[in-house]
């Protein structure tokens, strides 16, 4: 029965590479948003600078009665001003930066500047302290433009008096220019579509060899196998239609060297059992006469193995429900009841006689060990599906796979009236496998025993 992978290639490249593209992405925005802010922070200080040089010359031009008036129109929710004896920067951290420079160029001569710039909290605006730890990495978004700050600056007016001026800068908000995020919408259109159309190429081939393969019957016909695709693909596929044709070699020549061990078999039992009936004594001679009949059945058993091997007989188009349904009303005439239930008609290309045999196994299982069954029949997509379901006792989950195995018995009598010779299920699951299907047992949880049979059914079927 197929198994579903978890997770396609096409699915799981196509993840990696949409995640690989979006990483890129993340580190180009990064490195973006890197150089905006320091840009934008840049303006922000050069800004000011001339805002506090108009300040300082509209202060010194004007009467100091209306220093006030000055001071307060020019103050703002981020920009604040006032006239202190002392300065407010106690000494001048940037001496070289671009803000002090565009002052003194703004006033002209040589004044007494002080600058500063400290890292402040988002939240209160109060000076911030990163752990030691940490400080290069605050140091850093401080340099990016990230980290919100608050530039301070002291001007000596001619008074003896100073300016002192803190301006808040705010972290910039990221905006990306819409030609690059079309840019980048655009270059993710076109590599997820070449990598759709090159993944397709090699998974196609690939989804349709699986098919094949899981169709694959020791002894039916090889499925069809895919004749385009990357070269890798076309060499495995090669490999796979070898490895079929050695594996039903190997098979036919075992199936016919037990045919042929079964036949021989026969000609020393039945002389055996000739010279048994010569033995005076009734018990030894009717426990060896046992012991003949059961090695008897065995033969028969092996032989009826082989046969549902064999490639002798042709595949023909059987009605499946036809079939089943008359081995339910077959049985149900000599032992516990059966019960079939199908849709309609369901054809499949197999050998009548063998998977006559095979369903006839499971049922007469069925009917010895559950008491009867109830046997249901679909088609699910490519595959029909049988469904035998009793209400015995079940099967010890441990054993589940063992009672496949060749002469594996779970009833331990070892009476041919109550278990049988232990080959039932061994030919029933052999002939499904040789026609490119399956047996598998469940338990079910209401009780009894559900047995899970498949077959490669006919396209045509609705």
């Amino acid at each position: 029965m197929t198994r579903l992978l978890p997770h396609s290639l096409l699915g799981q490249l196509a993840l990696l590479v949409l995640g690989a593209f979006i990483a890129a992405q993340a580190i180009s925005v990064w490195f973006f948003a890197d150089e905006r802010g320091a840009a934008i922070r840049a303006a922000q200080r050069l800004e000011t600078a001339e805002r506090a040089a108009a300040v300082v010359r509209a202060l010194e031009s004007n009467p100091a009665a209306s220093r006030q008036s000055i001071l307060g129109a020019a103050n703002s929710r981020l920009v604040r001003f006032s006239l202190t004896e002392a300065p407010m920067v106690e000494t001048d951290e940037a001496m070289n930066s671009s803000a002090r420079s565009g002052l003194v160029a703004a006033l002209g001569g040589d004044r007494d500047l002080r600058v500063e710039e400290i890292a402040i909290s988002p939240h209160d605006g109060r000076r911030a302290e990163p752990p030691a730890a940490f400080a290069w990495l605050h140091e850093r978004m401080r340099a990016a433009g990230v980290a919100p700050v608050e530039f301070r600056l002291s001007v000596r007016l001619a008074e003896d008096a100073w300016l002192n001026m803190a301006s808040r800068f705010q972290r910039p908000d990221l905006q990306l220019p819409p030609a690059i995020l079309g840019s980048m919408l655009l270059s993710l259109t076109l590599i997820m579509s070449a990598l759709w159309l090159g993944l397709r190429r090699i998974t196609n081939p690939l989804r349709r060899l699986a098919a094949a393969a899981d169709g694959f019957g020791l002894e039916g016909r090889r499925p069809e196998m895919p004749e385009s695709g990357p070269r890798e693909v076309l060499a495995l596929s090669d490999a796979l239609a070898r490895m079929h044709a050695r594996l039903s070699s190997v098979i036919a020549d075992r199936t016919r060297m037990l045919a042929a061990l079964g036949h021989d078999l026969r000609s020393p039992i039945t002389a055996l059992r000739v010279r048994v009936e010569m033995v005076e004594d009734d018990e030894t001679r009717e426990r060896m006469t046992a012991t003949l009949d059961e090695m008897r059945d065995m033969v028969e058993a092996t032989l009826a193995f082989a046969r549902g091997l064999s490639a002798d007989q042709s595949l023909e188009e059987v009605d499946l429900a036809e079939l089943l349904e008359g081995l339910a009303r077959e049985l149900s005439e000599t032992g516990p009841q059966i019960v079939f239930e199908a849709t309609g008609p369901i054809s499949a290309d197999v050998r009548r006689m063998p998977i006559r045999r095979a369903v006839r196994n499971l049922l007469e299982n069925a009917q010895r060990y559950g008491g009867g069954a109830r046997v249901t029949m679909r088609k699910r997509g490519d595959e029909v599906e049988i469904l035998i379901e009793d209400e015995g006792s079940g099967i010890p989950a441990e054993e589940l796979d063992h009672v496949f195995d060749p002469f594996s018995r779970l009833e331990t009598s070892r009476s041919r009236e109550t278990g049988g010779i232990g080959l039932g299920l061994s030919i029933a699951r052999s002939i499904f496998r040789a026609h490119g299907g399956d047996v598998a047992l469940a338990n079910r949880l209401e009780g009894g025993l559900r047995v899970m049979a498949s077959l490669p059914g006919r396209t045509d079927n609705g």
